[in-house]
């Protein structure tokens, strides 16, 4: 019998992007600003994204066929959409390695479609955009000094988005799934602190919850955090059972390396 809930739901991080890289090397060289001179919608995974993004698409292509995905939703941004058609190619029996990858790679695959989803775009971080925790201090002191006191929970910089903002949005997506994919096994491929957001609504976490958690380290690229439907849940209200979080595995036995890059240019 059909229900209202997905069967199956992973959370996967993209791969690792330039992006990732680009802020690394902007930290660890002390400078206020991130070298990288394009929109961070248009920021493309890194080499080493790309073999992550393969390496967890074999993963899921091991699955015995009656678990694997069904359908595919990502993040319009292409860090995001690379990481989804990667992993939908592996699924369909074959490898993409192009560069760039644009909707006509959904031409003649043969895996699940890949559907893009603005709603699951990263977090919009308006003036804070491009800098870095020392370009913050130093161009927006009163942004640094309002989050601190706001938390990043609530502070939404100008021209950017809370958290709050973020789950608004996600709380449509899944009244989305609800209606169109219910009793399906979705992949959903989105942004880290994304993935967070969807826990706190899935788990339906208090502030504190979701900010200790997010303490406890970053989301690591490529990780996997996965929820099946629980009938004994469902009378309850909350029917995704929590099976794994940041699960890494898939790279380590590929032997591709775990990276944990940042997106969120303020401490945690």
């Amino acid at each position: 019998m059909l229900h209202k809930w997905p069967g199956y739901v992973w959370i996967v991080r993209h791969g690792e992007s330039a992006g990732n890289v680009a802020r690394h090397a902007a930290e660890a060289a002390k400078l206020p600003t991130v070298d990288l001179a394009m929109r961070d919608c248009d920021v493309p995974l890194s080499e080493l994204g790309e073999r992550q993004a393969v390496a967890l698409g074999g993963w899921f292509a091991r699955l015995p066929e009656d678990t694997r995905p069904t359908v595919i939703l990502a993040s319009p941004y292409l860090r995001a959409y690379e990481t989804a058609l990667r992993i939908r190619d592996r699924l369909g029996g074959r490898e993409c390695r192009r560069a760039i990858c644009t909707p006509a790679d959904q031409m003649g695959a043969s895996g699940p479609e890949v559907i893009t989803d603005e709603r699951l775009r990263e977090r919009e971080f308006g003036i804070l955009d491009g800098l870095t925790k020392i370009g913050i201090a130093l161009h927006q002191p009163q942004q640094a000094e309002l989050r601190k006191l706001l938390g990043k929970f609530y502070h939404r910089p100008p021209g950017g988005e809370s958290w709050c903002d973020i789950i608004l949005r996600l709380r449509s997506v899944l009244d989305s799934m609800s209606i169109e994919f219910a009793d399906q096994r979705i992949l959903i491929v989105c942004h880290s602190v994304v993935v967070l957001c969807f826990r706190y609504l899935f788990e339906r976490m208090t502030e504190g919850e979701i900010l200790a958690i997010d303490r406890q380290g970053e989301v690591a690229n490529c990780s996997v955090t996965a929820y099946a439907y629980d009938p004994p849940r469902a009378a309850r209200g909350s029917a995704m059972a929590l099976e794994s979080f940041n699960f890494v595995a898939p790279l380590e036995e590929a032997g591709e390396r775990v990276t944990l890059a940042p997106d969120e240019p303020l401490p945690r």
